[in-house]
């Protein structure tokens, strides 16, 4: 899974954001998040302190990470509150 599916369809960043996910930009990867999808089982938190810190603002920094593992964590969020568009493919 390339995290940039929603219900099994390919989405674009516009139609993320239209959807209510703000954007953290990377390098290599763009993170989306939308905080009304989440249900803050915290495995973001646990995947990388270095990427998810809720105390920091901005609290998602992409580039704390490989794109390659932002890609794991953000593919086992069980909410879908978080979404990834790759920039190295």
């Amino acid at each position: 899974m390339d995290g940039t599916l929603l219900k099994n369809q390919k989405v674009t960043e516009e139609e993320l954001i239209a959807g209510g996910y703000k954007k953290y930009s990377g390098e290599d990867i763009d993170i989306f998040y939308n905080q009304s999808v989440c249900q803050h089982a915290g495995f973001c938190v646990r995947g990388s302190a270095d990427v998810y810190e809720v105390g920091r603002r901005p609290w998602i920094i992409a580039d704390n990470e490989t794109a390659q593992r932002n890609a794991e964590i953000i593919n086992t969020c069980p909410s879908g509150a978080l979404k990834f568009i790759r920039k190295d493919d």
